[in-house]
Formats: C-alpha cells, structure tokens, sequence
C-alpha cells in the first residue's frame, strides 16, 4: 500500500492460489499444509507427539462456544514415562475443572489410577461399568479423604487386578505370594494383586468393592472380583502369654464366648459381597505358622532375620545350622515339659509355637519382615530339594491363609455361594 496512489483504493490480500473454493475451505486448506513439532535436544518421542496432539485438541475445544465439550483418550499413558504419565493427569483434571471439559479416559495404568481422583474412577468388569463416585459404593466420606492420601501406585494396581489380598504387615506381604506360588496357586497367574496397607485402614481398601445398596445375594448387581482382607485375631493364647511371661493372657480374660464374638467382630467389618475377611486361627502370622507346622522354619527364619546385617554367603550356612540345633534343644523342651506334666496343661505344640514367637518379642527382636524374606527363600528351596511337597505345605499352613489364597484364585460364577467356597474345609 505504501506504493500505491491514495486515491487508487488498493487493499492486499492473502490467498490459497489454484483453486475457487470458498474463504474458509482455503484457509483450512493452508493450515493443513502446516506441520507442528517440538523443539529440543535429540529427537523426540512418540510420547511427547501424543502430548502435543493432546495440547492441540485442547486449545481447540477451549474456543468452542456451543455444545459438549467433551474429549475422549485411548490409553494416555503409552510412551510415556511414569514421571510424565503423573503429569499428564493432573494436567487432563486441570482442564477439566477450569476449560469445563468432560474427559473420558481409558487406561491400564496403576500410575494413572493413582493419580485420578476416587470419585472420578469407573471399573470396567465382565462389560459391566462401576463408578468408584460417592454414593455408588460403601466408603465413607471420610473413606475418600482416606484413600485420595494413601492410595498411590503400589496399591492402585488393585483396579486392575482379577482378585485381591490386602494384608496389614510387610510379612504378610512377602510371604503370601510365594505360598500361593508353592501351592500352585502363583498371584500373577491368576492376575491376583496383594495390597499392603501397613495395618491402617483394612477396610476402607475393602469397602471400594462393595456396592451400596446391594445385598449379599444379589450378584448380578456386585462387583465380581474376590478380595481377601488377612488379618490377626490379635489375642494372646493362655500358654503363650504363661511361657512369654506375661501374667493374665487376653483370652483368658475373654473366654470361648468372648473369642468367637470377637471373630464375628472382625469378620462383619469387612465382610460382604465378594469381600471376605480370613481371621488368623490362633494369634497373629508367626505364631500361627509355627503352631501349625512350620515351627522350625520360622525360628531359623527370625534366628536369620537377628543376623542379617552381617551374614555373607558362608556365614549364612553356618548361622542355619546354628539356628536348626538350637529348635532341637527348643522340641526337646517342649516334650520334656509335656512328658512330666510341668505344662500347665498346654500342648506341644502351643509351648513351641510359644517358644518361636518369642524370638519377635524379647531380647533381640527378630523384624518380622526379614524373617519373612529368609523364611519365603527357605520353604522355596525345601520344595525345589523335593523335601516340601505342595500337598505337605498345604497340610502344615494356618487354615486361614489356606483359605484366603484359594478364595482369590478360583473363579466366581455368577450363581456361586460364597459361602460355601469359603468355609468348605471347616
């Protein structure tokens, strides 16, 4: 224009040349002519593409100003990186808050889950859908504020899984695996995810599976997935509390009826639809183990787990071998105390479970999650040896725990009584 005479009236004007289409099918013409990438060191991923692409739909439905606003994502999680993966999620609620925009998004990722606000979760099973939304489960509102703080990626792989364990200790959360496994009954074979929620909040992991207002016996209206809450009756026994040298053990003070109504107790709080409670028989884990069988490993296992920080591959031989001469001097005990009635009428094996429990308890503590690790590798290696049979293991575990694995990895049909495959062997 500043070429031109002021009366000429020239304006200039650009335009896709070579075709008679109207304004608006040329100017996308050019647009789609244009190419966006990212700049930066090295070549970029196809993660960061997919976040562009993402960043491009955004912008894009910000500046519409009529009709839903709503984006679908496949699967936002591929190429990235976890870091990235907890990113992208934030920013996806972000938006969704503040553009006003209704973003489904379908993903296999416990990192994502993690991320994602409970109330905004729907679990896809058996072409069922199940919103996590308040109001649509049995958690609390205090139950939510709960698990917003708690549920992180170790624990959100439970959204995924085809049957769930969720213990209270690290013990429990070593061992359990490697029993199924030895039982053949292997976790990750039949798609079965352990949750350990460090002996806090049992429940409110459970009540994320159970639908309100749905009775026990409707279960076409359940979500179908079998979750097993482990935990410890937590009740000394008389013998334990006279050999561990406490003066009144609990039970005694509580009695048969008081125990059973304890049992019901701890089972109702949890228990309902597919979510069962399995109550320890005796005690608590290591007790029980010991009392019921496997006495002997469990005391090489804590006499281990004493000696861990300066056990090598040669000392570790030595220190069993210590540790299976002293649980002879330890048997020996205990029948002689049986034999000439100094038992205070407790049985063999309650004095020797007692005796094994001792070593978490007095003196040096043994840390019930190592002694877990040393007595998970020792029971692999006896069955590797051909010494421990899965039939044997199966015989000599607490009923409990027996149960609890089976539950988890036997299918549920739908007109299946739960309660007939839980307390079949009883």
């Amino acid at each position: 224009e500043g070429l031109a005479l002021s009366v000429d009236g020239i304006k200039s004007a650009i335009n896709v040349s070579g075709t008679t289409a109207s304004d608006e099918v040329r100017l996308r013409q050019l647009l789609e002519k244009l190419d966006l990438s990212l700049g930066g060191e090295g070549k970029l991923g196809l993660g960061s593409n997919n976040l562009l692409f993402m960043a491009c739909e955004f912008l894009l439905l910000a500046q519409e100003d009529e009709g839903s606003k709503l984006l679908l994502i496949e699967e936002p999680e591929a190429h990235l990186h976890a870091q990235r993966q907890l990113r992208t999620m934030k920013f996806l609620q972000d938006q969704a808050e503040e553009k006003g925009i209704q973003i489904i998004v379908t993903t296999h990722s416990p990192n994502l889950a993690s991320a994602i606000a409970l109330n905004n979760i729907v679990m896809i099973d058996n072409r069922h859908a199940y919103s996590m939304a308040e109001g649509q489960t049995k958690l609390e509102s205090s139950d939510y504020r709960f698990l917003q703080r708690f549920l992180d990626v170790t624990k959100a792989n439970l959204f995924f899984a085809r049957g769930v364990v969720i213990v209270e200790g690290d013990a429990e959360n070593t061992l359990l695996p490697t029993l199924a496994r030895l039982l053949g009954r292997d976790f990750t074979e039949h798609g079965v995810s352990i949750v350990n929620v460090g002996g806090v909040g049992l429940r409110r992991y459970a009540r994320i599976f159970q639908r309100k207002d749905v009775k026990d016996e409707e279960k076409e209206k359940q979500l179908r997935i079998p979750v097993a809450c482990v935990t410890d009756l937590d009740v000394m026994p008389n013998c334990a509390g006279a050999i561990m040298g406490k003066t009144l053990s609990t039970k005694e003070k509580l009695g048969q009826k008081g125990l059973d109504d304890k049992r019901v107790s701890l089972r109702a709080k949890a228990s309902g639809q597919c979510v069962e409670t399995f109550v320890s028989d005796e005690w608590t884990l290591e007790y029980d183990l010991a009392y019921s069988g496997l006495a002997e490993h469990v005391y090489v296992a804590a006499h281990l787990a004493k000696k861990d920080e300066a056990l090598g591959e040669a000392t570790l031989r030595t220190e069993t071998a210590a540790a299976e001469g002293a649980f002879k001097t330890l048997e020996n005990e205990a029948k002689k105390a049986v034999e000439e009635k100094n038992a205070d009428g407790c049985s063999y094996e309650e004095i020797l479970a007692a005796k094994v429990y001792a070593q978490f308890t007095t003196g040096k503590k043994a840390s019930k999650a190592v002694a877990a690790q040393y007595l998970a590798g020792r029971l692999q290696a006896k069955q590797a040896e051909g010494d421990l049979t899965a039939e044997d293991l199966r015989a000599r575990l607490p009923r409990y725990l027996v149960q609890a694995i089976e539950y988890v990895t036997l299918p549920l049909a739908p007109d299946t009584a739960l309660d007939e495959q839980v307390r079949a062997d009883e």
